[in-house]
């Protein structure tokens, strides 16, 4: 009997402590996720990204960022189970290292990290911006709460 509590506790534990998984399954990790979400189906362009956010009416996430730099937010977005579920079913997805030619993807400056959204219209969504009156398109690992509780 206390064999069997044991197996059932640990099967509780690790319940509680997987990963988010896609209802389509486990995904093999993409280069294109570079640690924001291995989980997520990447767009590899702005133009691809643009085209699956028509073709498919979803919302586009474009996630400007350096490679060495934002790692709280990094780890705060890709280990959020919530987040990787709400990005993978609700929003085409991108994130991008250098700029894109596209003026209103900076609508206040080319800082990173920068978050901006646009709708399947190909508007950009000036109206979701973070908290910092210098920088609207920027987020923290920090702010991840606040984004869930306001949604």
């Amino acid at each position: 009997i206390a064999a069997a509590s044991l197996v059932l506790v640990l099967v509780a534990l690790s319940s509680t402590f997987t990963k988010y998984v896609p209802k389509s399954g486990q995904r093999i990790p993409q280069s294109l996720s570079r640690g924001w979400g291995d989980q997520l189906n990447w767009a590899q362009t702005y133009e691809e990204a643009l085209s699956l956010s028509r073709s498919t009416n979803k919302p586009l996430m474009v996630l400007f960022h350096l490679e060495d730099c934002s790692q709280s937010l990094k780890r705060a977005l890709a280990h959020d189970d919530e987040i990787q579920r709400i990005l993978d079913e609700d929003f085409v997805v991108l994130n991008v290292i250098q700029e894109t030619v596209d003026q209103n993807m900076s609508p206040d400056g080319k800082y990173v990290p920068r978050i901006v959204f646009v709708d399947p219209s190909m508007t950009v969504r000036d109206d979701i911006i973070g908290r910092y009156s210098n920088r609207l398109y920027g987020y923290e690992a920090a702010d991840m709460n606040v984004c869930k509780c306001s949604s």
